[in-house]
């Protein structure tokens, strides 16, 4: 069927599944994953075994894999995450849909996770496929708001070429940086997370693990973002937002 969603918006079950009253069980959930990832057993193992315990539907599984992390890969980002006074002059390279995406469901009411390493995430996906939604200008317009003052030397956000309407994204983003004079470059890649994972300079701009993992420096934007919002919802399985 195709997809005529005009917001990026809450799944129908995520009242229920992140309510108040789940948050307990879903922080404990998050706790025993994060003791099993450090004693190095595999995500998809620790997860299922958790997951199993505490009888967890699909989301709040999908929500603590993009939420936890080993004490040693927790350790490796903090050392390298950028503070917003260490990004001028940088040459920042964004995971686009990453960042848009994780903009959108904010801007829509839909949840926002606050990992482990207290980067903002969404539950939101892309399967070869993007729909620009009511939310994606301003999207758009929040990051370049928050961006701007920090006053980065060169911002170059990266879109994955095979997902549908990738080129439609490039053209707004495009458009904005043009309308508002900022130092973008827009480029269309075949394989974004590979390309990201090897800068070995200024930062990356991202909330996916694995690239956090591999990068020299990187820098939260998403979180800044949100923190500019007024009532997000925000779900953090490590204590308080």
């Amino acid at each position: 069927m195709p997809d005529n969603r005009s917001h990026r918006g809450p799944h129908p079950e995520d009242e229920q599944l992140f309510a108040p009253a789940a948050l307990p069980t879903l922080r404990e959930a998050g706790a025993d994953l994060a003791w099993l990832l450090t004693r190095g057993y595999s995500l998809d193992a620790a997860l299922e075994l958790v997951g199993n315990r505490f009888q967890l539907r699909r989301r709040q599984r999908t929500a603590l894999m993009r939420s936890v992390a080993s004490d040693q890969a927790l350790a490796s980002r903090r050392a390298r995450e950028l503070a917003p006074d260490e990004v001028s002059g940088r040459h920042l390279w964004v995971d686009g849909f990453n960042l848009v995406m994780t903009l959108e469901s904010a801007l829509s009411g839909a949840i926002v996770l606050v990992g482990r390493d207290g980067c903002a995430r969404d539950l939101a996906s892309v399967h070869g496929s993007y729909r620009k939604v009511e939310e994606t200008a301003p999207a758009i317009a929040l990051a370049g708001d928050v961006l701007a003052p920090l006053a980065p030397a060169q911002v170059t956000w990266l879109l994955d070429a095979p997902v549908s309407n990738s080129g439609r994204l490039k053209t707004m983003l495009r458009e904005h940086a043009e309308a508002r004079g900022l130092p973008w470059e827009i480029a269309l890649e075949p394989h974004v997370d590979a390309t990201l994972k090897t800068k070995r300079q200024d930062g990356v701009v991202t909330a996916d693990g694995v690239i956090l993992d591999a990068c020299c420096a990187w820098f939260d934007l998403a979180r800044h973002c949100v923190a500019r919002l007024s009532d997000p919802w925000v779900v953090a399985f490590f204590g308080a937002p």
